[in-house]
């Protein structure tokens, strides 16, 4: 059995400092999206990347990769989101044994709708407290966490 590598000091601060942050910001972003728009801030990344996306539309797989979730988690947010007229399901044209979510009128505007509120509490929470070099810092360590978690890590 290998040796246990305790954290140091300054470790263990950039740990407690990192856990803070993954359990505050996620509950802040969800707080201000569920009071304005109803949303989950998972809902808000579903609905974004569709309305990124060519035809507004991606194939669920892809989709779960894209927004860093389950399918099975994305095809219960997409459940919710169909019964809300906001996203619907349908077999992939290119190939029929894939499904893609596909953004309706009605979602492209909630998220025109929620876009302003949610970059507003990023720019607060996150972006306008760092400086420029903070803010190249910040990705490139997220990156590189990411890529050390993710089995099939997205490009950074």
């Amino acid at each position: 059995m290998q040796e246990t590598k305790w954290l140091d000091d300054d470790e263990r601060a950039a740990w407690m400092a990192l856990a803070s942050l993954i359990f505050k910001l996620p509950a802040a972003l969800d707080a201000q999206l569920l009071r304005d728009n109803h949303l989950t801030l998972f809902d808000y990344f579903v609905l974004s990347a569709l309305s990124m996306h060519p035809e507004r539309a991606m194939r669920m797989s892809e989709l779960a990769v894209f927004v860093s979730g389950s399918l099975s988690r994305l095809s219960n947010v997409a459940k919710r989101l169909e019964q809300r007229g906001v996203l619907r399901r349908e077999p992939d044209p290119e190939n029929a044994r894939y499904t893609r979510a596909v953004l309706t009128d009605a979602g492209w505007e909630l998220v025109v709708a929620a876009a302003p509120g949610h970059v507003a509490a990023v720019r607060r929470y996150v972006i306008d407290g760092l400086s420029e070099p903070q803010v190249e810092m910040l990705r490139q360590v997220g990156c590189q966490v990411a890529r050390r978690v993710e089995e099939n890590p997205i490009a950074c």
